[in-house]
């Protein structure tokens, strides 16, 4: 496994499984959510803190790749690492199966930084970011 900036462990629950007993796709956008959302807590961030306050983090695009399927009740491993393209700000994050460390999912999560509504080139998140960037 390489170098992440954050991981996180979480097991899937038998809800988030389709008919073919493998987890449903969807429910990986909510995974890779999840763990940024926990990061940004760690770091005595919110993302509620920051739209009271103006400040909107919002997903322009997700590119996902599908590799290993993971089963109900399985622990996993979600991690990424953070860097800055323009105003974009990415997240290449990966979800691993804990038993093998299987890599399961791969993604590139872009977002972009609105200020009271308007798109900026991410100066405020790049402050805040900075150490990891």
């Amino acid at each position: 496994m390489k170098e992440y900036i954050f991981s996180i462990e979480m097991e899937t629950r038998d809800y988030e499984l389709d008919a073919q007993g493998v987890v449903n796709n969807a429910n990986y956008q909510h995974y890779l959510e999840a763990t940024r959302h926990k990061w940004l807590q760690q770091e005595g961030y919110s993302f509620q803190k920051w739209h009271d306050e103006g400040l909107d983090m919002m997903v322009s695009e997700i590119n996902i790749k599908y590799k290993t399927p993971l089963r109900g009740m399985e622990t996993f491993v979600s991690c990424f690492n953070v860097r800055q393209e323009g105003a974009r700000f990415i997240f290449d994050q990966d979800i691993y199966r804990k038993s093998d460390m299987k890599l399961c999912v791969t993604a590139q999560v872009t977002s972009v930084c609105l200020i009271n509504g308007r798109l900026s080139r991410g100066e405020e998140i790049r402050e805040m970011f900075a150490k990891y960037l």
